[in-house]
């Protein structure tokens, strides 16, 4: 059984938000605009994700597109 995989991408920039809010963000690997990782969907990423709902969208990716 393969595990689910997210595509995350990075599309507001978080500039003038909390230092903990930018921490999160390079923790998911995401540094510039329109720059995306594509990660296990665990409790520990769908937590962190759902920190910065506000700057990045998500998607759900097959495993052949990943």
């Amino acid at each position: 059984m393969s595990e689910k995989k997210i595509k995350i991408t990075l599309v507001k920039s978080p500039i003038g938000y909390d230092v903990r809010q930018k921490r999160t963000l390079h923790a998911l690997g995401l540094n510039k605009i329109s720059q995306s990782t594509i990660t296990a969907k665990n409790p520990a990423v769908l937590g962190m994700v759902e920190k910065v709902k506000h700057l990045v969208t998500v998607e759900e990716v097959n495993d052949e597109t990943a």
